[in-house]
This record gives structure tokens, C-alpha cells and sequence, in this order.
């Protein structure tokens, strides 16, 4: 069996919610279709994220095996930084190809994407 956590994410690692046009779900207003600025990069990426998820998977069996809390700490911490490093990476994939086409058009599209940019830099500032 299956759970689910507050994130809509199940235990599987993969995305429980239901998918746009179910019921009591409006459409992600952010989820663009079609290729994106990483997708260049998408397998480099993948790897990356799977290595970050090999590391929560060590701190998972740490905590199963009672390791000292501060060898725990110190490996949340490395995981942290190789997630902001990955966030760090995606963002600057944006900025140069998202953005800078929509700085090509102007307008009203160049003010969506730089407060889109503005939304998620301040998210991860927040982290």
C-alpha cells in the first residue's frame, strides 16, 4: 500500500495528487508544456537528482542503524547542498533561456517571467 504525505507525495517518491481537470484540482498555472530550459540537460539532471535521492535514502538507513546524531546532521547538510546546488543550477537555466527569450518579446511576458524568477528566488532564499 501507498501513502501519501502533506506534500501529495507518495512514499514511492512520486506525485500522488490528482492530475489537472480533477475534480477539486484547478490547472497549475506554472506548468508550462513543452520542452523547458533544462531539457537540454534532462539525463545530467536526472542523474543528479537520483545521486541527491541515494543520499536521503543513506540518511533514511542512518537513522534506521541509531547513527550519532551529528553524523546525521552533517549528511542532512550535505544533502541540503547538493539540492540547492541542483536549484541553484535549474534557476540559472531559466534565467538564460526563459527569460532572456521573453526579454527579447518584452511586454507583459518579460514582467510575468522576471516575477516568476523573483517568486522562486525568494523561495529558495527561504529554504
Amino acid at each position: 500500500m501507498t501513502t501519501t504525505d502533506t506534500q501529495g507525495t507518495d512514499t514511492q517518491g512520486t506525485d500522488a495528487r490528482a492530475t489537472d481537470g480533477q475534480a477539486g484540482h484547478a490547472p497549475d498555472p506554472h506548468s508550462h508544456a513543452g520542452p523547458h530550459s533544462y531539457s537540454a540537460q534532462k539525463e545530467a539532471h536526472l542523474k543528479r537528482l537520483r545521486r541527491i535521492e541515494g543520499q536521503i535514502r543513506g540518511l533514511q538507513r542512518m537513522v534506521d542503524e541509531d547513527t550519532y546524531c551529528i553524523d546525521v546532521l552533517t549528511q542532512v547538510s550535505a544533502s541540503t547542498k547538493a539540492l540547492q546546488s541542483f536549484a541553484l543550477s535549474l534557476l540559472e537555466e531559466h534565467l538564460r533561456h526563459c527569460v532572456a527569450a521573453a526579454a527579447e518579446e518584452g511586454g507583459v511576458e518579460l514582467e510575468a517571467k522576471v516575477a516568476e524568477a523573483t517568486a522562486a528566488i525568494g523561495r529558495l532564499l527561504r529554504s
